[in-house]
């Protein structure tokens, strides 16, 4: 099948990358002619494990192809895939569908022949609505249907999700797409996912939904965490226990420094101001926004408090920058809320990430970046584990407590114990555990 997928960010990269890999021929477009040139000399704006392999090798079997010529690449095509950005429109918080509905009108002048255009990009409900209308309205003899495909890609691990999906939500109101959008998916009937049709509104509120109960349970265990320190229980253990109960489940049940990335801060948003301009506030999601706000910057407040009653002048290394591993994403990052606040305390920020350093100097003003955790630990009164990448889990503490001026771990993503922590001659602060590991207080009271 022939397809073409309008936007090359992550979604789109992704996305397309991965049809044809199935087999398709598909062409990426997007406007940015730097982006396109380097795409085409295998370079990869993105970082996400595994892209790069696939890209190489689809391209190089002209399975994918870029290019800016959004005309040509949408009249060879049986099913035309929209994944543009809508990211929070500046002053209300609102999903900014401008670059959907620009594309909507550029592929309305393109249709030749039956097209089924495809909504990839997270929308609110009644876009695909618009989208049809601005077609119609732009080209009234275009034979078309709009669907809505919303993606549940987890950076990080986008290729094994879109290649093994838990479901594939297909949200359609004209019969005539059901046969393309089950031909689009056919290669995955080996791995049995689930092709879940529904109505187009739907499957634009299924994406919301999704990422909103998720966010909620975040902020649900991060709350939890907080009492836990306070009566001192051990959160890990809370979320083992309800984690174990199928009605609940294990994930996003990690306690830490908040969400953040390039999905749930801005859809939970957008799904607020939807409920609300329909008359039906969605009070619990209200709550989580506000909430994980409020977390972000607590965590500054949470790392001053164990450096001592003044940061001023204090050296501080930040232990990754993104807001999740396995990403160079830095949007919305719980690591930019704590830098600020302890900018604003003003101490000295050092910061390392094994792949979000160049990404970090659009986003920091002040702060030293370094080049492995030991430079930026050099002289440091705490380090601060924000990001759990997998090169922080088994630091060498003994180099670490040579080289810094105070031996302070503050480990928001609670990667240590404290026992481990204290053998090595490290103060350790986490999060949601007692000031006392259970373990040690069980085994001193059994001798």
């Amino acid at each position: 099948m022939r397809i073409a997928v309008i936007g090359s960010g992550y979604v789109g990269l992704v996305s397309g990358a991965c049809l044809a890999d199935f087999g398709h021929e598909v062409t990426c477009v997007d406007s940015n002619a730097e982006k396109i040139a380097a795409l085409k000399a295998g370079k990869i704006p993105i970082f996400e494990p595994g892209l790069e392999q696939i890209v190489a090798t689809n391209a190089r079997a002209n399975r994918l192809l870029f290019t800016t010529e959004l005309e040509e690449a949408v009249r060879s095509a049986e099913a035309v895939f929209i994944a543009v950005g809508t990211p929070s429109r500046r002053g209300d918080g609102h999903a900014d569908l401008s670059y959907v509905y620009d594309v909507a009108r550029s592929i309305a002048a393109s249709i030749t022949r039956f097209t089924v255009v495809i909504t990839k990009s997270t929308v609110p409900v009644g876009t695909g609505d618009e989208v049809e209308r601005i077609i119609r309205e732009t080209n009234p003899a275009a034979d078309f249907c709009v669907v809505s495909n919303p993606e549940f890609l987890r950076e990080g691990a986008a290729i094994e999700d879109f290649k093994r999906p838990d479901r594939i939500v297909i949200g359609i109101d004209d019969e005539r797409a059901r046969a393309v959008m089950t031909e689009v998916y056919r290669p995955l009937y080996l791995n049995k996912a689930p092709l879940v049709f529904t109505a187009r509104r739907t499957s634009e509120l299924i994406k919301y939904a999704a990422n909103a109960f998720l966010a909620m349970k975040i902020t649900f265990i991060n709350e939890i965490a907080d009492l836990c320190e306070a009566v001192g229980s051990d959160v890990q253990d809370v979320a083992h226990g309800i984690g174990l109960d199928n009605r609940i489940g294990s994930k996003f049940l990690h306690a830490g420094p908040g969400y953040g990335g390039s999905c749930f801060p801005k859809d939970t948003l957008a799904l607020v101001k939807t409920a609300q301009d329909n008359g039906a506030p969605l009070r619990l999601i209200e709550t989580t926004v506000a909430i994980n706000d409020q977390r972000k910057r607590a965590m500054a407040r949470k790392v001053a408090r164990a450096i001592g009653p003044d940061i001023h002048g204090k050296t501080v290394a930040l232990l990754g920058l993104t807001f999740k591993p396995n990403t160079d994403d830095m949007r919305d990052s719980p690591a930019l809320a704590i830098v600020q606040g302890l900018q604003d305390g003003g101490a000295n920020v050092r910061a390392f990430d094994p792949e979000g350093m160049e990404a970090a100097k659009g986003y920091l003003t002040g702060v030293t970046l370094g080049a492995d955790p030991y430079a930026i630990a050099e002289g440091a009164d705490a380090l601060v584990l924000v990001t759990e990448w997998d090169a922080f889990r088994a630091l060498d503490f003994a180099r670490l407590k040579k080289v810094m001026n105070e031996p302070l771990l503050v480990d928001l993503r609670n990667v240590y114990r404290r026992d481990v922590m204290a053998r090595h001659g490290f103060r350790y602060v986490s999060v949601g555990r007692p000031k006392q590991d259970i373990s040690v207080a069980l085994s001193s009271a059994a001798e």
